[in-house]
């Protein structure tokens, strides 16, 4: 792996190196160089720096005081073509590296290296053995002599396009992880964040050092299985083809937060090693949950639409206005509730007169010889809903407690979630509509409120209607 010439400059160069021309017995101009072995009569240390500099990925070649070539490695061969053997030995880049007509200006800015302190960069035209030229930007330092005095010059240089490349890459990497518009967490092989941006430490509900380290499940409290084998089946088998949408529960200050992150996965590799060893996952995500509660609510709304539209044709088929009525509670259950209570004033009292079976679904039906009178404790929901001539909406708690609190409101027993909204016609209050909700379910919320009250006003319309006929 010889890449250098012995010489008085080349021994201050190397590590081991002492300021003669080598151990007794050897030649001091011991001739060119093997390409691929230590080159004979070199002091001790030479084949270990020879193997050093060709291992390097920067192409490099260094210069004596007088500006010959001591040092070529490999990669300056790669990128220029003349070999070790050719260019050491030769003074300066004239006649071969570079024009004649630009040697002497770029002699002069390469060794005026040994006269400052630091480095120097700068961008040469240099030419190829085939011809060609190519842009390099070389990076140059002098070298001291064990007296102290300039010895010489390395210089390291690469293509611009591949230094640019770098420095992309280097700059695309420190904006991600800074000031990107999107979460960025680089997740280890243990499935723990290494590093998070600001971004993601936000939507996380962290600090970026507080959460390094931290396994996600304290983190997430809901979806965090589904985000845990994303990530492994990234590490197994690469990243997906399109970005996922995960919905998540956060634990924050505040309380838990449902969120939808649509996520992108990208395995990392090390660059390093022949056969790629996964250094982990970059998992790059944005929050886009007002998005997607737009599109539900959206989605929602026009179904809602689309039942009452149904439900008005097949109520206007109907002779009987109680059937209408029943016939328009059916239409908006679908996706809305599990049961349906319909409970009319009677003087001072509710009773019921139609609903759906409460040991099963089933369709709204009248109650089954004649309305009977509600058992309803004082503070009932349907009672405050007639006291106020508004909606309430109630939920019990989970487990057990559940099934009590439906049974006391004489409810079906799988109900968790309430909804009562009042019956009224031409100024009057004809009773009370309740929805029921099962505990897997969600509660019931502002707009299924309104929906709730527009159902009600259609009922309320067929049993006045009812009511009207029956006392004609």
């Amino acid at each position: 792996m010889g890449a250098s010439r012995s010489s008085g400059t080349t021994d201050e160069l190397g590590p081991d190196e002492d300021s003669g021309g080598g151990p007794p017995g050897c030649s001091a101009d011991p001739g060119p160089p093997a390409d691929d072995a230590g080159i004979p009569g070199e002091p001790p240390g030479s084949e270990l720096l020879a193997a050093l500099l060709d291992g390097m990925d920067a192409a490099l070649c260094a210069f004596d005081a007088a500006g010959t070539v001591t040092h070529w490695n490999r990669e300056a061969e790669r990128v220029l073509g003349w070999t070790a053997r050719e260019a050491v030995g030769r003074t300066g880049f004239a006649g071969w590296a570079v024009r004649r007509a630009d040697a002497d200006e770029v002699r002069a800015r390469l060794m005026s290296a040994m006269d400052v302190p630091g480095r120097q960069v700068h961008e040469f035209a240099l030419l190829r053995k085939d011809g060609g030229r190519v842009l390099v930007r070389t990076q140059s330092a002098g070298v001291r002599g064990a007296d102290g005095q300039p010895a010489g010059v390395y210089c390291a240089f690469s293509e611009v396009h591949a230094q640019i490349d770098l420095e992309r890459a280097i700059a695309l990497s420190e904006a991600l992880l800074e000031d990107a518009s999107w979460g960025v967490v680089l997740v280890d092989v243990d499935l723990r964040p290494t590093v998070v941006n600001a971004y993601a430490a936000r939507a996380l509900g962290g600090g970026r050092t507080a959460l390094l380290g931290r396994p996600l499940g304290e983190l997430v409290v809901q979806g965090v299985e589904e985000l845990e084998a994303a990530l492994h089946h990234v590490l197994a088998e690469g990243a997906p083809s399109a970005p996922a949408e995960l919905w998540v529960t956060l634990r924050t200050a505040e309380g838990e937060r449902r969120r939808c992150w649509r996520s992108g996965f990208l395995r990392l590799a090390s660059p390093l090693t022949e056969e790629p060893v996964p250094l982990g996952v970059g998992w790059l995500f944005r929050d886009v949950t007002a998005g997607k509660l737009a599109e539900q609510e959206a989605d929602r709304l026009r179904f809602r639409t689309s039942q009452l539209h149904r439900a008005a044709r097949t109520a206007s088929e109907c002779e009987d206005p109680m059937e209408a009525a029943t016939s328009l509670l059916d239409f908006a259950l679908a996706g809305f509730a599990d049961h349906v209570l319909v409970d009319l004033v009677a003087g001072e009292r509710l009773v019921r007169t139609a609903a759906t079976p409460f040991d099963a679904p089933g369709p709204c039906l009248l109650v089954s010889g004649g309305a009977i009178p509600a058992r309803y404790g004082p503070g009932h929901p349907a009672l405050r809903s007639v006291e106020r001539t508004g909606t309430v909406r109630t939920s019990a708690g989970a487990g057990d407690a559940a099934q009590a609190w439906a049974a006391e409101r004489r409810w079906p027993r799988d109900a968790a979630h309430a909804l009562c909204a009042v019956l009224r016609s031409r100024g009057r209050t004809l009773g009370v509509l309740t929805f029921l909700r099962a505990a897997n379910r969600s509660a019931f919320e502002r707009p299924d409120a309104a929906y709730a009250e527009t159902v009600a006003a259609r009922v309320a319309g067929a049993v006045d209607l009812a009511q009207v006929t029956a006392g004609t």
